[in-house]
């Protein structure tokens, strides 16, 4: 099976610019922020060149996928910050249209953080805001629900509040799952080369039926550690056998495949995709 590679481009030349780019390392796959990722600003962008975008990862085989501003929080209460939440929504659906016109499998965005009250609240929280960007959405492109490495709390650590906040949303076929690798790890979600259960847990609880992308990520601290930094693929705890036992789930074979550490010394991922499709064939 061809794996989709890739890895994380600047859109600073613009949509078809991160395409060319990406094709350029020798990448299948892409990933980009659709505006300022430090911002909610609304971005009124460039149709012809979104495009462009479009036609030309069709005609070249290349798959991309957007990810949403940091700030995009999903369990913002609507009625504590009312303003902010709508921000939020507007921001998301925006993200949306973008990817939708540059022919992007979806927008990925972290599963949420709340603080102020119970858990519970903050899960009602994330299935209003969901949605409410969902609510008449007509495009192909997806909102991927992130899992979260724990820096941050404990929410979205685990298979189970993935599945479930996906299950309890309005419109369930425009919602799908990026698994972070650091993430997972990080949240021992996923025990790296010794795990025996991630797998056959994923596929009982129907997670696998929503994957649509993987960020395949290295990390720089041992699992459990719920430390968000990621390392290059094979140079952190998880290891290259950690990574060549995921790889033969199928399940993880057939998603994108976009890698967001720190890049080679020729400022691309040409060097890690290389790697891992060596990895993959040996």
């Amino acid at each position: 099976m061809s794996l989709q590679l890739g890895g994380h481009v600047s859109i600073r030349d613009g949509y078809l610019g991160a395409a060319k780019s990406a094709l350029r390392m020798g990448a299948g796959a892409f990933q980009f922020f659709p505006k300022n990722p430090r911002s909610l600003k609304l971005k009124s962008f460039d149709s012809r060149d979104a495009e462009s975008c479009r036609s030309f990862c069709s005609a070249q085989g290349l798959i991309s996928v957007a990810h949403t501003p940091y700030p995009s929080n999903l369990a913002v209460s609507s009625e504590t910050e009312p303003m902010l939440f709508r921000q939020v929504v507007d921001s998301l659906r925006n993200d949306l249209e973008i990817a939708e016109a540059c022919g992007s499998i979806g927008i990925v965005v972290h599963f949420g953080t709340f603080k102020q009250g119970s858990p519970l609240q903050g899960y009602q929280n994330i299935i209003q805001c969901i949605n409410n960007v969902l609510s008449d959405w007509k495009g192909s492109a997806k909102l991927l629900i992130e899992n979260q490495a724990g820096d941050h709390g404990s929410m979205g650590m685990t298979l189970e509040e993935l599945v479930q906040v996906r299950k309890l949303c309005d419109h369930q076929q425009h919602i799908g799952f990026c698994l972070d690798t650091c993430h997972a790890f990080a949240s021992g979600m996923w025990q790296g080369a010794t795990d025996k259960k991630f797998a056959d847990k994923a596929e009982q609880l129907g997670y696998w039926d929503g994957l649509c992308v993987v960020h395949l990520n290295d990390s720089k601290y041992p699992v459990s550690s719920r430390k968000d930094r990621h390392a290059r693929v094979g140079q952190g705890y998880i290891g290259e056998e950690g990574f060549r036992r995921l790889l033969q789930m199928d399940a993880i074979r057939k998603s994108p495949l976009i890698m967001e550490s720190e890049t080679g010394k020729d400022g691309t991922y040409r060097e890690d995709l290389e790697r891992v499709r060596r990895w993959v064939e040996a």
